[in-house]
């Protein structure tokens, strides 16, 4: 029986205690080179060679935390036959060539006669399109319902902040199922004790409001730190804002507002540029974080349900000096040469999760950011090792674990983005 826990998370480093994942599927392979940029692919990935770098990633994380896979809760919550018909309704709603009655490629009754875990499979795999008329052989489409290649970066669909659940309002239609499917589980899934935030659920929303997971760090439980840039945009920080304003809490919460530029596609979250790895040290892409350039750091501070002020801060790590964060960076592809920075963050090499303070899981390719790490007292291990008891991490006080990384890269992300934590204990701070 699946253990659950309570959702609280209050920082990007608290010790991890439960954390969803999504092992990639056959949505991952069934793209073409002509239809992966449709896909938000800029390449195709070899599956077989994914699902066992990702073994990697969900073995350490099975030796450390209460691990929840997205297809078994989703399946669990279609067991509830108001939660599926509500499900379906809306993937209806959301993709109309879905469910349109007298349309060709109508399949919401199909839907609807599907078992549970079948169903689960379909949501996520697509739904392939059953050339029975001449319209459908003739088509150019293989599925009447998308696969979600996306998904098994579970960070972007869901956002836990504190003890709620903000919903991502993703920046391109090809990902919107990820979200209803995050949102129907914390609402269906009673033992995580939580509410779900949603954007499109408000009477009015800001069309261009867009907001993504990795995007939004949570620096402390009162420092949100958010990228602005092609994933989430001013109006989706705004919508955050409007929230925590409506909290009206007496003490001040700030949000850190970091621009990202729009190329290359390498940048498309904050994650990729900046992670934290301790109480006192976070991992930054130098040149975009440290060093002067036109893209923006800004500061909103809230109190009493009011905002207090905005101003431009010099930088990001300056911002959260200056709110008791005093973090020593370490540089991603090492500090010195500008094209093993560049090559090392182009891999995810600032995308680090960590499952504790002063202990992340990232790429093993990254050569030049793990010899920096090591030389500011994190011990390398490698997960193939952790996962075959052949070295034991409770050993290690500070520890950077290494995933291979030949195929997981090429999706665009790194184990931050893999990763949707739940619960994490408090930090020492």
């Amino acid at each position: 029986m699946t253990k659950y826990v309570e959702l609280n998370v209050r920082s990007e480093i608290g010790e991890l205690e439960g954390v969803i994942l999504h092992t990639p599927g056959s949505e991952v392979e069934n793209m073409t080179p002509g239809n992966a940029e449709r896909a938000l692919y800029s390449d195709i990935l070899n599956l077989a060679v994914a699902k066992e770098e990702y073994k990697q990633l969900s073995g350490v994380l099975g030796e450390i935390s209460q691990t929840y896979q997205v297809t078994d809760l989703l399946a669990n919550v279609l067991t509830n036959n108001k939660a599926k018909e509500n499900i379906i309704d809306k993937v209806c709603q959301m993709e109309p060539q879905v469910g349109v009655k007298g349309n060709t490629y109508c399949i919401k009754d199909f839907l609807l006669d599907q078992e549970p875990v079948e169903l689960a499979k379909l949501l996520i795999e697509g739904v392939p399109l059953k050339a029975d008329n001449l319209t459908k052989f003739l088509s150019k489409e293989r599925y009447a319902m998308r696969p979600l290649h996306n998904f098994f970066f579970t960070r972007d669909a869901s956002i836990s902040v504190l003890d709620e659940v903000l919903i991502g309002k993703m920046a391109n239609g090809v990902r919107d199922r990820e979200s209803l499917i995050m949102q129907a589980i914390f609402d269906y899934t009673p033992e995580f004790k939580t509410k779900t935030v949603n954007a499109i659920d408000k009477k009015v929303v800001d069309p261009n409001c867009m907001i993504e997971g990795g995007d939004v760090l949570i620096a402390r439980d009162d420092i949100l730190v958010i990228g602005n840039g092609t994933r989430t945009s001013t109006q989706g920080i705004d919508f955050i804002l409007t929230q925590l304003l409506s909290q009206k809490e007496k003490k001040q919460r700030h949000i850190l507002v970091q621009e990202l530029p729009s190329q290359p596609e390498s940048f498309i979250h904050l994650d990729m540029v900046f992670t934290l790895l301790d109480v006192d040290k976070c991992m930054v892409y130098e040149p975009l974080i440290l060093r002067p350039n036109k893209y923006q750091t800004v500061h909103i501070i809230i109190e009493n349900g009011k905002v207090v002020n905005i101003k431009h801060e010099n930088n990001l790590l300056e911002a959260l000096k200056k709110l008791g964060m005093d973090l020593k960076p370490i540089y991603c592809g090492g500090n010195g040469d500008p094209w093993n920075q560049e090559r090392e963050q182009w891999h995810s090499g600032a995308n680090f999760f960590a499952v504790g303070p002063g202990k992340v899981i990232g790429y093993a390719r990254n050569i030049h950011t793990l010899e920096e790490m090591n030389k500011n007292g994190f011990e390398i291990l490698r997960a193939k090792d952790i996962i075959r008891h052949k070295v034991e991490i409770s050993d290690y006080e500070k520890y950077a674990i290494t995933i291979e990384g030949s195929e997981l890269p090429r999706g665009g992300g790194g184990a931050r983005c893999m990763t949707m934590p739940v619960r994490r204990k408090p930090v020492n701070w």
